[in-house]
């Protein structure tokens, strides 16, 4: 073997001849469209670059395929320069041909390339001869062939790295194993959620630095009440100086720790979440990338069907999941080939409606709440709803009474049904009846859905909602049965509260209206076997999901807001886990589990044919009579330690993290007093306290604001600011907090009940 034959010299050739096919493959198809002598300038780099790399390697057969074809584009260029008219269609199927074996050659493994290329004598011959034959078509011959090469410019038979650096900027690439990223991925979630337990540790020493502080007090006092009684001894004395003296030595020794730590804290948190940032970007590919083949792939089915069909991508740049971008090839494929089969008309079937004589077919990718979005939409016929329901009452799927009443996302659900099609006849195309049910499947499989409108005579649109990648996904966090568990955003149609004199009964279930729609509520627990919890509020917290086209309102105690988590895999030692998909940890690091919604479906489902009882009252009603506070503070564990100690005494407790979401919540729901920290990102608690008492609603709430900070002034600032109470967060220790609070609450229901 010559050191030109080495399978990792190999490799990166056909890594090359795949970049130039994809040029190749888009440059054809824009000059179809477009006869513009310009854009001939990359069909011809491209070949020339495959032959060079080619005769750097040896491999003469590509060599000349690559050169010939080369030859052809410049004859087509001077022939253009000289008239520009439209680019023969049959011409160039025959420069697709050369294309086509390009794209063969490069998916062959590297150590079975140069057999491979000993096969390929007679498929060669003939491709030269079709080549050969266009070349003259375009008026060239030996000599025309030889001049042209020799007086193009430099620039236009330089190689491609000497060209394309300059043109557009390539990053160089490495090959990394999926497992591999797959692991890296899970490592840095790790580190993420490692760094935000750090804030709760440096919050905990803060309450220790606060308990010092108290110690200091005490020796101060233990000092003077020694001093009340007489004369203290020397010994004595010397001994309170020598521990006064200790305890401040300590206290800045830890306060200068505390700052390095805190500082520390911050750097960690920053570095983490870029690290994290980047390592789910690497994962990511541009949707460009999952697609190069569609465009030739319409161009070639409308020719075989003789229709003309314009085909846009929109959105190529966005970024998607590698792993959900190769899932979604063949059910991307399926849709594609079934809009240019049935969707789009022939050319006399659009002109006798009025319509231009080709057809759109347009995909779409964005991102949109946090989900990826894409859209396949064409200007065709559209399906034929009376047909369809027509084809649903024929094959026994529903009673003719039933198919009467379906509605159209109904009829349309029955699309996605395995071996289910309208087609009236098989073809090579399409027609057998799948595709859809693919595109179905793998939409749940990557936890997303896909739905389908149309409009007769106007077209059909596919729509896919999915999560932006594998590895993280956007949860809503709930409470049931008193625990977490998370709901991925593209299982979720809605979330909504519903007032309890909403509800009402059918055939013994019971349901709400929303947007015009029926919806039945299910009690979450009932259906994941979880023990009932009370319900902290005045109105029931509903999840809508939806499937095949039922809606679900799944019953939960509270929302606990929406987060990213970074998904990992169940532990196989557990076995398989009724609804439940994966499990994640929140940012505190405790873990949760991931709903899986497709199950979770098929569990209701089980529910209400047992005919079990699914009541949904507002529990522990006696819970609901008691005083509600809300909790506002930046660090979880602080909130924490706060709304434990309340609840032990009996009181309701809503959380926020912050002024803004403390304001968000008094303007939505009703509290009876309100315990804020001072600093906090955003607005801060001197911020939130002066929005209260400035509105009306709110000018009699009773305040409280618990912080580090307990110089005189702090305390002074925030009092008047509008707080009736001012503590350091080592009242959590004693009971000074609690008795803060009963004695305001009592304050406040003596003033409401005067006259």
């Amino acid at each position: 073997m010559t050191p030109s034959h080495d399978p990792a010299l190999i490799y990166t050739f056909c890594q090359e001849v795949e970049q130039q096919v994809n040029v190749l493959n888009e440059g054809l198809l824009a000059l179809e469209h477009e006869p513009d002598p310009k854009a001939i300038e990359s069909l011809m780099r491209a070949a020339h670059s495959v032959k060079g790399a080619a005769r750097m390697l040896e491999l003469q057969p590509v060599v000349d395929l690559a050169h010939q074809m080369e030859s052809c584009f410049v004859c087509l260029q001077i022939d253009l320069q000289n008239q520009a008219t439209p680019v023969d269609s049959t011409d160039l199927d025959r420069l697709f041909e050369g294309v086509d074996w390009l794209d063969n050659l490069h998916r062959i493994h590297p150590d079975q390339v140069l057999p491979w290329l000993e096969t390929q004598e007679e498929v060669l011959e003939a491709l030269h001869i079709r080549l050969q034959e266009l070349f003259l078509a375009l008026g060239g011959d030996a000599v025309t062939q030889s001049s042209a090469l020799s007086t193009r410019s430099p620039s236009s038979l330089r190689a491609t790295p000497e060209t394309t650096d300059t043109l557009t900027p390539v990053d160089r690439a490495v090959r990394v194993s999926a497992d591999n990223l797959h692991r890296i991925i899970g490592l840095a979630g790790e580190s993420l959620v490692d760094a935000n337990w750090l804030q709760p540790f440096a919050d905990a020493l803060g309450l220790v630095k606060l308990q010092q502080q108290e110690l200091s007090r005490t020796l101060e006092r233990l000092e003077w009440e020694l001093t009340q009684t007489g004369p203290i001894a020397p010994q004595l004395k010397a001994l309170l100086q020598s521990a006064r003296r200790q305890e401040q030595e300590c206290y800045d020794r830890f306060d200068e720790r505390l700052g390095e730590l805190e500082l520390y804290v911050r750097r960690s948190l920053n570095l983490s979440d870029r690290l994290y940032r980047e390592v789910i970007h690497a994962h990511m590919r541009p949707f460009s990338d999952g697609i190069e083949g569609f465009p030739r792939m319409v161009r070639d089915l409308s020719r075989e069907l003789n229709k003309q069909i314009r085909f846009e991508v929109l959105g190529k740049a966005t970024a998607v999941d590698r792993d959900i971008l190769h899932k979604l090839e063949a059910p991307l494929t399926h849709i594609l080939r079934n809009a240019v089969d049935h969707g789009i008309e022939p050319v006399e079937e659009r002109l006798t409606q009025n319509k231009p004589p080709y057809g759109t077919v347009r995909m779409e990718a964005l991102h949109r709440g946090g989900m990826l979005v894409i859209t396949i939409s064409d200007d065709g016929r559209g399906i034929d709803l009376e047909k369809l329901r027509q084809t649903v009452q024929d094959r026994g799927l529903v009673s003719p009474q039933i198919a009467s009443q379906l509605s159209e996302s109904e009829l349309l659900d029955f699309l996605f049904l395995p071996g289910f099609s309208t087609a009236s006849q098989v073809t090579e195309v399409s027609g057998r009846g799948v595709g859809l049910d693919v595109a179905k499947t793998i939409a749940q499989q990557v936890g997303g859905r896909v739905q389908v409108t149309t409009q007769n005579g106007q077209g059909t649109r596919f729509h896919f909602q999915l999560p932006l990648t594998l590895s993280v996904v956007r949860a809503l966090l709930v409470q049931i049965g008193g625990e977490t568990y998370a709901f991925p955003l593209a299982r979720v149609d809605q979330i909504v509260q519903v007032n309890p004199q909403d509800i009402y009964q059918v055939e013994g279930r019971p349901f709400f209206t929303k947007d015009d729609q029926n919806i039945g509520l299910i009690p979450a627990h009932l259906v994941l076997d979880l023990p009932p919890a009370p319900i902290g509020s005045e109105v029931l917290a509903v999840v809508v999901i939806q499937e095949n086209g039922r809606s679900y309102g799944l019953v939960v105690e509270q929302f606990l807001g929406e987060e990213d988590l970074v998904v990992r895999p169940l532990d196989p030692r557990l076995g398989r886990i009724r609804d439940v998909s994966a499990v994640a940890l929140l940012r505190d690091g405790s873990p949760v589990l991931i709903i899986d919604g497709v199950e979770l479906v098929r569990s209701i489902d089980q529910h209400l044919r047992s005919n079990q009882a699914l009541t949904v009252t507002l529990q522990a009603q006696s819970y609901l009579e008691r005083p509600c506070i809300l909790v506002v503070d930046d660090s979880p564990t602080v909130r924490a330690t706060e709304s434990r100690l309340l609840e032990q005494h009996q009181y309701q407790v809503h959380q926020a993290a912050n002024g803004v979401e403390a304001w968000e919540a008094l303007l939505h729901h009703t509290y009876q007093l309100v315990i804020t920290d001072v600093d906090m990102p955003g607005m801060n608690g001197l911020e939130l306290v002066r929005q209260i008492r400035n509105h009306p609603r709110f000018q009699t709430l009773p305040v409280i604001m618990v912080s580090y900070r307990d110089r005189a002034e702090d305390r002074q600032m925030g009092l008047e600011a509008g707080a009736n109470f001012y503590l350091t967060k080592s009242s959590f220790q004693d009971d000074t907090l609690v008795q803060a609070v009963e004695e305001l609450l009592k304050h406040t229901s003596a003033l409401a009940s005067l006259p």
